[in-house]
């Protein structure tokens, strides 16, 4: 079974895509790139990577609500996220955050801890580090001079393994060309969010089972963002992947068979 709907949160809507059928509830929370795309009408290309899911759980991938005032920050974020997840009747349920998702995640942890089952935090970091200062602060620059080929250029050497860069390299500027929105207001508002994120000092407030996992060589939020999660987190398990950057959850092929397993166990 899969949806295509949008939930009210104050004067705007919220898109989100569901599939499944089953008891369990698992909420997805996409990173930067949903500021360039919303998941509106994906739901079935959306649902492939939780194949597995599908029997047990009812997965839910939700975008930032539509209209995202000045100022919108991570936790104004995650507390939209609440109340969408209230709006739905979710209940009680396992989360997936995915970069900026995962910032978002961990203030739904802290101020929400009623909500959570498990927490997975994925290629994030609990602060907008140097290494992630850099990065999406160039994106920012980029944007504003309307280069959209050098914005997904750079995310993507930024993102992947050089493996797949090698083979996939010479796509990028076509891929380019059709991901380019018609303005950039989303997408400075979700990269200005993360510029001023910071939850270091409240990390201990997190007290669901939580894993961790990035990669070895994260040049978007850099190599020591997972270790200090963990550090933060107390009731926290990490995993880190060999040879792969911020694009994990895409490259490695047993990514989402080890969410699952950690969500079961």
């Amino acid at each position: 079974m899969q949806r295509n709907g949008c939930v009210k949160i104050g004067d705007t809507e919220m898109y989100y895509v569901s599939f499944g059928s089953g008891s369990k509830n698992l909420i997805v929370l996409p990173g930067l790139s949903d500021g360039l795309a919303t998941v509106k009408g994906k739901a079935w290309i959306l649902s492939f990577p939780y194949k597995k899911f599908l029997r047990d759980y009812t997965v839910y991938m939700f975008s930032r609500k539509n209209k995202m005032p000045e100022g919108y920050s991570i936790r104004d974020m995650a507390n939209d996220q609440a109340i969408a997840a209230q709006k739905l009747g979710i209940g009680q349920f396992y989360l997936l955050g995915v970069s900026q998702g995962g910032m978002i995640s961990q203030y739904i942890a802290i101020d929400h801890p009623e909500m959570l089952r498990k927490l997975i935090l994925a290629v994030t970091a609990p602060y907008a580090n140097i290494v992630v200062k850099n990065a999406v602060s160039a994106w920012v620059g980029m944007a504003e001079r309307g280069d959209h080929k050098a914005l997904m250029i750079d995310t993507a050497e930024k993102m992947y393994s050089e493996k797949y860069l090698r083979k996939n390299r010479k796509y990028f500027p076509v891929l380019a060309g059709f991901t380019k929105p018609t303005d950039y207001d989303r997408f400075m508002k979700n990269a200005c969010a993360i510029l001023g994120f910071d939850a270091r000092g409240e990390l201990s407030k997190i007290t669901c089972p939580t894993l961790i996992i990035a990669g070895e060589n994260d040049n978007t939020v850099g190599n020591d963002a997972p270790y200090e999660l963990s550090e933060g987190i107390s009731d926290s398990e990490i995993y880190i992947y060999e040879g792969l950057g911020h694009g994990a959850f895409e490259e490695a092929k047993d990514f989402y068979d080890r969410v699952l397993a950690f969500c079961d166990k």
